[in-house]
């Protein structure tokens, strides 16, 4: 069957030029599912894992169709659950919106209320928000719903997770009752059914990639390790892998780790709900740029983590349980690109790290991380087909060595002209040579976006 161009899929000849322009020629399966249908009006119910491009699945129809707001009266809303996310959005929406002459503005907390104010009284058409700032501007009579008549909800189950999904309810019962409602997810169970259920009319539903949420095509490893010695294979993980995202389960963890790391001659910053949203812009900004070999997140801060080309995962501390390990281990091994994901497990842990592996359908074995390469043997695989990890343990105490790669698909073509200097669509092969001592260094380039 012959791959569709987004010309085909009906996508505007203004909208196909500035995606051609940025290398961008290619639909991904969830973008070829759902561009006509929300092109053409109808409510769209999207099921389809983080890193599966979800973002101009929403954004070319919403661009396309959207119509001029008022001040204070904007015509369409896209709901995201973190900060980062809403700014993800908004610089990938920047790609398409100067082509289609439309205003927009991302209203979240963290930073001033100004300048979001003076956009809204200027005239905005698309909005980009969290549930929460975005209430807070209502209420103090800064914006009005009334007129919304298009509607995205991205990462549904990450706001019914985070509590939002109340809030997320209050804010659509604003909206104009002929709006087109387009909700994104990668579960469409339990609450997100309700949801469904509730705003959306005789949606069409896509269903794209493994019904796992964030399984991705990963390799998954459990390590049993002592616990003086979980530093010390956490950097040789980053040291082998290059781009890694370590979980923890604190603030307070996350800080100390990342202190470890750095006197273990690893490049770290830590990324906490205790940062302010300039710090987490600019840990997220190194971590994509390379100047950052590892970022170690809790929980609630990395679900607005959303960087293409991340090698490894490694679960210092525990998940809370499956659900948490999925979102986890899903910022790896995304759009059909290989990973791998570490569990450190210590003695008094095995029997829970047991328990999550058979409800994941996982064997359920232990390795020696000394005999464990993070190699194409090793591990075991979540998701739908086999794949190939990019991540080897470097022989000869890790110095001198090179290393390089590429990605395949849109993340290689890609060259993007927004802030993050690339589509979140694109990426690019790097290189990286001398990893000891003084001489480690890195020669990348990662996109930041979805």
């Amino acid at each position: 069957m012959t791959t569709p161009t987004f010309a085909d899929l009906g996508v505007p000849k203004h909208f196909t030029k500035v995606l051609r322009a940025n290398g961008i020629d290619t639909p991904f399966p969830i973008q070829a599912a759902t561009i006509p249908d929300a092109l053409a009006g109808r409510d769209v119910l999207g099921r389809a894992p983080t890193g599966s491009g979800k973002t101009l699945a929403f954004a070319i129809p919403l661009l396309a169709n959207v119509e001029r707001g008022r001040p204070h009266h904007p015509k369409a809303l896209v709901l995201a659950p973190t900060r980062e996310l809403a700014d993800q959005i908004k610089r990938e929406f920047s790609l398409l919106a100067q082509a289609a002459e439309r205003r927009m503005v991302a209203i979240y907390g963290g930073v001033s209320y100004r300048p979001q104010r003076d956009k809204l009284r200027r005239g905005v058409d698309v909005v980009i928000a969290t549930p929460g700032r975005l209430a807070d501007l209502i209420e103090q009579g800064d914006i009005s719903l009334d007129e919304v008549d298009h509607v995205v909800v991205d990462e549904a189950d990450r706001m019914a997770d985070m509590g939002f999904l109340p809030e997320v309810r209050r804010l659509l019962d604003m909206t104009a009752a002929d709006r087109q409602t387009v909700l994104f997810s990668a579960t469409l169970d339990g609450d997100v059914a309700t949801l469904t259920r509730r705003y959306q009319r005789d949606p069409v539903r896509h269903e794209v990639g493994s019904e796992t949420p964030d399984a991705g095509t990963a390799r998954h490893h459990f390590w049993r390790v002592g616990h003086s010695d979980r530093v010390g294979h956490t950097a040789a993980v980053v040291t082998a892998s290059e781009s890694t995202i370590v979980f923890t389960r604190t603030r307070r963890g996350a800080d100390r780790l990342a202190g470890q790391l750095s006197r273990e001659g690893v490049r770290a910053i830590a990324i906490h709900g205790g940062r302010t949203q300039r710090q987490r812009n600019k840990a997220l900004k190194d971590f994509a740029g390379g100047r950052v070999e590892a970022l170690v997140a809790t929980d609630v801060a990395a679900r607005g983590i959303h960087v293409d080309g991340v090698d490894a995962v490694v679960h210092f501390d525990p998940p809370d349980d499956e659900k948490a390990y999925l979102h986890r281990s899903g910022r790896t091994g995304r759009a059909g690109a290989s990973g791998s994901v570490v569990s450190l497990v210590l003695g008094d842990q095995v029997r829970d790290a047991r328990d999550l592996q058979y409800r994941l359908g996982l064997s359920g074995t232990f390795s020696d991380p000394a005999v464990d390469a993070l190699d194409d043997e090793g591990g075991e695989q979540l998701g739908d087909h086999p794949v190939r990890t990019t991540a080897k343990p470097r022989r000869g105490g890790g110095k001198g060595g090179h290393r390089g790669g590429s990605r395949g698909g849109q993340h290689r073509r890609a060259r993007a002209r927004t802030s993050g200097g690339r589509s979140s669509q694109g990426g690019s092969g790097r290189g990286r040579a001398g990893r000891g001592g003084s001489g480690r260094g890195a020669s990348r380039r990662r996109s930041a976006g979805r």
